[in-house]
């Protein structure tokens, strides 16, 4: 699988950072990644000259258009944001990204669901009768319902801390403008891959995805064209060792 942020409308100043050429990224992931392998791009815009570029949903369509299947559409919440609206302002505060799930071809080959929505119902067998609107209009009934589970898969809204001294323990990493925090990276390498997978990140910046991969039991592959950034990567990756995952152990 795929895990990474590309250097979208330049939000950020990176060093030695050349025009992004999304097109070819996206005919080289295409020609790299297995059928059935899983593209997680964390994208969002910025405003420019009044206006939203929209380069987010550029991106998704292409990826479409190149014969990329778009498996799910997923937001990255933030819990806080550098630059707050104004109440004199004429825009909400920016509080997420966009995280397309694009798959090579074919359905998801790996799908680990995280399932820690806690249920209030635990235990309980839903009462009355259970029923649907067939697309004909007809109600249609379910069959008898099961216990409700004690946890259930959550949504495809993830909340995360975004402040350095919450998204990583290493500050090293301090020295990227715009580290993913290592539980959203986690937690993506958990739903699409599994151990002894390969995950890619071409953007790799300070290796967040590349510590997370190695922390999971993952193999893992970072690109990227700073020599200060895979400094970085290296010194982090020296200092992690393989965890045992909770989940897995579940």
């Amino acid at each position: 699988m795929v895990v990474t942020s590309p250097p979208y409308d330049n939000l950020r100043s990176y060093k030695d950072n050349p025009d992004f050429r999304f097109e070819e990224v996206v005919y080289w992931l295409g020609e790299k990644v297995k059928k059935g392998g899983v593209v997680v791009w964390v994208v969002g815009d910025a405003v420019i000259d009044g206006s939203e570029t929209g380069s987010s949903f550029y991106q998704a369509l292409y990826f479409i258009k190149s014969g990329w299947k778009l498996h799910d559409t997923m937001i990255y919440e933030k819990n806080g944001v550098g630059f707050p609206a104004s109440p004199n302002g004429k825009r909400y505060s920016q509080m997420f990204e966009y995280m397309f799930v694009f798959s090579n071809g074919d359905s998801p080959k790996s799908v680990n669901l995280i399932c820690d929505k806690e249920n209030k119902w635990a235990g309980h067998t839903p009462w009355g009768k259970k029923t649907y609107r067939h697309r004909d209009g007809f109600m249609i009934e379910k069959e008898k319902q099961p216990p409700v589970p004690k946890f259930s898969p959550r949504g495809n809204i993830w909340r995360y801390n975004t402040g350095y001294l919450q998204s990583t323990n290493d500050k090293i990493a301090y020295k990227h403008p715009a580290t993913m925090p290592e539980k959203l990276a986690k937690d993506l390498i958990r739903s699409y891959s599994n151990k002894g997978d390969v995950v890619l990140d071409p953007f790799c910046g300070a290796g967040t995805t590349l510590k997370s991969a190695k922390m999971l039991g993952r193999d893992f592959i970072g690109i990227d064209i700073n020599e200060d950034y895979i400094d970085i990567c290296v010194e982090r990756l020296r200092n992690t060792e393989v965890q045992e995952d909770l989940f897995d152990a579940e």
